[in-house]
């Protein structure tokens, strides 16, 4: 079994498991605390039929303990599916709370939505859609099947009487509506990366609102206009909200979705700026490296806009000294030349902990700095080994000396890094770029690093890295293609013959 697998299955550890069941206590006490809130402010309503906070507790003190009851059962099957169903994506303490930070925010918005304005203006995309980009689908849906039953759950069980004044069975349709919303906008959009498709799907949420505002509504639909409004209104409101808070997920819990990912690639980020400004080769060479990691991870079900991003970032380090580089030496002066292998061997290995280490001061996700780590694995630097071998006549070297520090690649998108970024600097020094010779050298690089065992830590398969030496030679064989010779023309005998 491959490592990545069994770090899926570890067992926690006794502190991790005190932290867990805290997370759970905490957050179940504050969403019940959000359902007393809701009780305490339809207490002091505007509508007269609604008991007031005391009245509630003391004539429905049975249905509260029930509603709380229900409460703890909801919260803690999100709890163990979070935790053991979904442990590949949602494997932390700080993950669990976020999913429960959704969800409460989520019911939040829907209280206020509905209790001010009206009960069809609710968000209830809101939670599905946020949880789509910041862990997946199948955790998308789940969430938005957990928020329908809370927001029932206060519809019914509170004193909220505001949502029976709209209709008789409005309170009830806020179950069908729930599910339906949430789970047929998590279909809609997910896949999509633009923003102003993504708006433009997300208003379609509406359609089951709507679907249920006009089976409940058949006797006096028209002269009730203002709810088929706010049930036109309900995805709008879903995605803008969507839209102004993911930022702020993406920021508190350092998560990666596919518009930061967007957002990284920019020449106007900052740090891709400051590698135009001070190592312009290298910034040349992880353009070439961030189409070949896309169109691999493409070919292979990966995610091509990480891979991409991954790629943009994996030679950061090396802006710590760029002349050390042969890219961003703009004369044939090398100061290789002027310092021993072994020094010249650090240099070169620091480029990829320096990397993990200035792309973690701009505040940029893990996953993004683990690849300047790993881009190189433990492969050793054969240029200085071989120079430190005849410096000493042949004589023994320690070649560990001449490693990098890894770790390995612990990922596909990792591994597929380490060959475009190794394919495209070699096949750059080649004469011959046929796409035979190409082909022979990336199929030389891939043996040479599964010979040193470099992707044992990742569950790349044999097939996966036959489809990304394809394409990366297709690739290269593109960009390095051979151009006609233009022939000389003497401009002078054309302007004379103008002018006959």
């Amino acid at each position: 079994m491959k490592k990545e697998k069994l770090k899926k299955y570890r067992r926690w550890t006794k502190a991790q498991i005190a932290r867990f069941i805290t997370v759970f206590i905490l957050n179940v006490l504050l969403m019940g605390g959000i359902l007393v809130g809701s009780i305490f402010l339809n207490g002091i309503g505007f509508n007269a039929v609604e008991p007031d906070f005391v009245e509630y507790f003391t004539t429905m003190s049975g249905q509260f303990i029930y509603l709380m009851i229900i409460l703890v059962l909801i919260m803690a099957v999100t709890f163990v599916y979070l935790i053991f169903e979904n442990r590949e994506k949602i494997g932390t303490v700080k993950d669990v709370e976020m999913i429960f930070l959704i969800i409460e925010l989520t019911l939040l918005c829907n209280y206020f939505a509905g209790r001010y304005i009206n009960i069809y203006f609710r968000p209830l995309a809101l939670g599905g859609l946020l949880t789509l980009l910041l862990v997946n689908r199948r955790s998308a849906v789940f969430v938005a099947i957990v928020t329908a039953l809370l927001t029932f759950l206060m519809d019914v069980f509170t004193n909220a009487n505001y949502a029976a004044t709209v209709s008789a069975n409005a309170q009830y349709s806020s179950l069908v509506i729930g599910f339906s919303t949430g789970i047929i906008s998590v279909y809609l959009i997910d896949g999509i990366g633009a923003r102003i498709k993504v708006f433009g799907r997300g208003v379609t949420t509406c359609l089951p609102v709507l679907i249920c505002l006009v089976l409940l509504e058949q006797t006096n639909l028209l002269s009730h206009w203002e709810r088929i409004v706010a049930g036109a209104s309900s995805g709008i409101l879903s995605v803008v909200l969507f839209m102004a808070i993911l930022p702020l997920f993406e920021w508190l819990f350092k998560k990666l979705t596919n518009y930061r990912l967007a957002e990284l690639t920019e020449h106007s980020a900052p740090l891709i700026r400051r590698m135009i400004e001070e190592a312009p080769g290298t910034f040349n060479h992880s353009i070439v490296v961030s189409n070949l990691a896309e169109s691999c991870a493409t070919a292979i079900g990966e995610n091509a806009l990480l891979a991409r991003c991954a790629a943009y970032y994996h030679d950061m380090g090396k802006l710590r000294q760029p002349e050390f580089f042969k890219e961003n030496q703009q004369d044939s002066r090398n100061p290789h030349n002027d310092i021993t292998p072994e020094l010249s061997a650090n240099i070169v290995r620091a480029h990829a902990k320096d990397g993990y280490e200035i792309v973690k001061r701009y505040g940029l996700p893990l996953e993004i700095a683990d690849m300047c780590l790993q881009h190189h694995g433990t492969m050793p630097m054969m240029y200085f080994y071989a120079k430190a071998k005849q410096f000493k006549d042949g004589g023994d070297v320690d070649v560990e000396k001449y490693c990098y520090t890894g770790p390995k690649p612990q990922t596909k998108i990792a591994a597929i890094l380490m060959i475009a970024d190794a394919g495209e600097a070699a096949v750059r020094s080649l004469k011959d770029r046929s796409r035979e010779k190409v082909d022979a050298l990336i199929e030389k690089l891939i043996n040479e690093r599964m010979q040193l065992r470099q992707f044992e830590d990742c569950d790349i398969t044999m097939k996966e890295l036959t489809i990304i030496r394809n394409t990366i030679t297709n690739n290269l064989t593109g960009v390095y293609h051979s151009r006609i010779e233009y022939p000389k023309v003497n401009l002078e005998e054309i302007k004379t013959e103008e002018s006959e």
